[in-house]
């Protein structure tokens, strides 16, 4: 069965990421169903993204509830200036995030697919996956079931930058990548490196 997860965008104003960060820490270190959080490094800046396993479907709905009321989200409401609360379900053959050092450099690439890109997009994923995991791992591909169609978000673990533009290069020079016929189903483009924070279970 796909794993389901909740990831929250957090864009902070300019210079109060680590202030919002150790707020978050207070709020987040505890918490069992954190799975990363991590912050953007390259790419758009002043964000924190938090991946968190999703709960029951009316328990998430009641959480999720709470964060829109609060005087404070997460404890850095004074700090944000944009939100984002989505559940994403992952493709039915990637594995489920697991815990550990991976990074430290995150590359998360965020796509819009055309109207009738999905299906044909995890079809042409479950056959290129295999043969693009031998250069470097896939850490997750999912898609928004909730907020702005169709958003698919997939990430990859490197332990450089350096590190990562060599893999994409050779994956490319191996013919792996991207899978022959992706980019047709595809609108928009966007990747980000993220960093772990010190508290982030996945880093």
């Amino acid at each position: 069965m796909a794993e389901t997860y909740d990831v929250t965008i957090a864009t902070v104003r300019p210079g109060t990421q680590p202030q919002a960060l150790a707020a978050l820490e207070k709020r987040l270190a505890k918490d069992l169903s954190l799975l990363a959080c991590w912050y953007s490094d390259i790419g758009a800046l002043n964000r924190i993204l938090i991946i968190r396993k999703s709960a029951e479907a009316a328990a998430a709905i009641e959480n999720r509830f709470a964060a829109l009321n609060a005087r404070s989200p997460f404890g850095i409401g004074e700090f944000v200036t944009e939100l984002s609360l989505d559940t994403y379900v992952s493709f039915d053959f990637i594995p489920p995030l697991r815990l550990g050092a991976f990074g430290p450099c995150y590359e998360v690439r965020s796509y819009v697919l055309k109207p009738d890109g999905l299906a044909p997009t995890v079809e042409l994923w479950r056959q290129a996956v295999p043969g693009r995991a031998r250069v470097s791992p896939l850490l997750a591909a999912m898609v928004a079931v909730t907020g702005p169609a169709i958003r698919f978000l997939h990430i990859w673990p490197y332990k450089t930058v350096d590190e990562r533009v060599r893999l994409r290069e050779k994956a490319i020079i191996d013919g792996v990548w991207p899978p022959p016929g992706g980019p047709d189903h595809l609108i928009s483009q966007q990747a980000d490196i993220y960093l772990p924070a010190t508290f982030s279970p996945l880093r």
